[in-house]
């Protein structure tokens, strides 16, 4: 599958890989940023933006395996929520040089063993709602990202300034992505990410709690967690000063 990915600036290689029901326009003002010190990989994932679907269903693996084909090899990668997932699965089978996660969690989902996800009625609901109106369902999901947030409302107007300009995405990629969310546990595997890997999380992020990235941060060899006072689950948006300062410390380290 040939991925749609956006070239720009000059420098050590960033891949940037965007969440659920966005594409790379998301990324549009700190993309400005860190063009001046870096060359940027922007990648709309399958089925989002302007990459084809392609063949069968959205699965994270497809995703990891579409993403590496369509980069240069030893990028550093920087993913934000289901973003963050795919680059985990990628640097387990293709070993990016380095990974910054934001809003990341190695499982969406409560369960009895981990309290730091949302209730799964929460995602199923938004499964159901896609069938029936799929434009809405991602404009509440975009508010439940902001909810409780420094700011929540100017991040929802920023977030989805840079939503849906290229429609909505593909209906497999809506399904799959979310059932990747819904099903998906890393959990086990966590360990065996070697390179260095650094979270970025926001104090008040409603959909993956701080402790969710700690904890990633925690079970990883090399990993580290910056948390961000007052952000939520869009910390490069809400609160751009310390979400970059946070970034280019971790990736200068």
């Amino acid at each position: 599958m040939s991925l749609f990915v956006e070239t720009r600036g000059v420098g050590p290689d960033l891949v940037l890989i965007h969440g659920w029901g966005l594409d790379g326009a998301v990324w549009g003002p700190l993309a400005e940023r860190l063009a001046v010190r870096r060359r940027l990989w922007i990648v709309d994932l399958p089925g989002h933006g302007r990459s084809p679907p392609g063949v069968g269903g959205f699965t994270l693996e497809g995703a990891a395996r579409a993403v590496a084909q369509a980069v240069p090899v030893g990028a550093a990668w920087l993913g934000w929520s289901l973003g963050a997932l795919v680059a985990m699965a990628a640097a387990l089978a293709h070993t990016p040089a380095r990974l910054v996660l934001v809003g990341a969690t190695p499982r969406f989902t409560r369960a009895p063993d981990w309290p730091h996800g949302v209730e799964p009625a929460v995602l199923e609901a938004f499964a159901a709602d896609l069938a029936r109106d799929p434009e809405a369902t991602l404009q509440r999901f975009f508010a439940l990202q902001t909810r409780g947030a420094e700011g929540a409302r100017a991040t929802l107007r920023a977030l989805r300034a840079g939503a849906l300009h290229r429609g909505v995405p593909h209906p497999r990629a809506l399904r799959g992505g979310l059932a990747v969310l819904c099903a998906c546990d890393l959990r086990a595997r966590l360990a065996d990410l070697a390179g260095p890997v650094a979270v970025i999380a926001g104090d008040r992020d409603t959909l993956v709690p701080a402790a969710a990235s700690a904890a990633l941060a925690a079970a990883v060899p090399h990993g580290r967690c910056t948390v961000i006072p007052g952000a939520g689950h869009v910390p490069f948006l809400s609160h751009p000063e310390s979400f970059v300062h946070a970034l280019e410390d971790s990736l200068d380290g």
